[in-house]
């Protein structure tokens, strides 16, 4: 970094002058956080329609299960439509172990209630890791960002002093342009992790009351496995 010496021009103290002029180090701290932010917001916006998506199928889904109709039918609808996701997923992964459970004739109710709560935890827990999917990410930019702004701006701090201690005289002339480049690095920061740890509680949020009304529609379903009454629409 050259010695800091008064601003030139008065574009110098505007925000993409102070970034130019910074270190190159800065300048990649400053990079690397605006990634960061930019995929961020890409990785909220695709999870905000993805959930969305999620509790359209659920609300179709259980108004159509809820209704009266045949389990024989709400199968082929929802696994012909190419819909298999979300709560439909797990419907049609008990269903279609139940169909082939109730084709063998040693099977008991014991074991045909097990066989169908297997299937539909492998697909819960698949759905589960579709819900999370990304959050890590956002959760990792929310807490790590600012100490990387952090980090970029005791680096263009110290620089500024160690030009500073070449100087004979110093003025606020001298010490702004420095101290203002680091700041950007923090301020960065902040701008990255604010939106991504809102994001990331919100949907957490949101991942936990989807897999909670999954939970209890699989527990709803294999009641009904277990009393038999499933046999109606077979």
């Amino acid at each position: 970094m050259s010695p800091v010496t008064p601003p030139s021009a008065e574009h110098s103290m505007s925000i993409l002058g102070l970034i130019a002029d910074a270190s190159w180090l800065v300048q990649a701290v400053m990079l690397i956080l605006f990634l960061a932010s930019v995929v961020s917001w890409f990785m909220i916006d695709r999870k905000r329609a993805s959930y969305k998506r999620y509790r359209d199928i659920a609300e179709d889904f259980e108004e159509e299960f809820w209704s009266g109709g045949e389990m024989s039918r709400i199968y082929q609808k929802w696994s012909g439509e190419g819909v298999q996701e979300g709560i439909a997923n797990i419907f049609i992964a008990g269903y279609r172990e139940y169909n082939r459970l109730v084709q063998k004739s040693n099977v008991n109710r014991s074991d045909m209630v097990d066989g169908v709560h297997r299937s539909m935890r492998v697909a819960l827990s698949r759905e589960i890791d579709h819900l999370e999917t990304n959050l890590s990410f956002l959760a990792t930019v929310g807490s790590i960002s600012p100490y990387v702004g952090l980090f970029g701006t005791v680096w263009g701090i110290m620089n500024s002093f160690i030009d500073l201690g070449s100087q004979q005289q110093v003025t606020i002339a001298t010490v702004a342009p420095g101290i203002a480049e680091a700041l950007i690095a923090t301020a960065m920061g902040l701008f990255a992790a604010i939106p991504a740890v809102i994001a990331y509680n919100r949907f957490a949020h949101a991942a936990e009351k989807l897999t909670s009304r999954y939970e209890v529609f699989m527990e709803e379903f294999l009641s009904i496995v277990n009393r038999q009454d499933i046999s109606r629409g077979v």
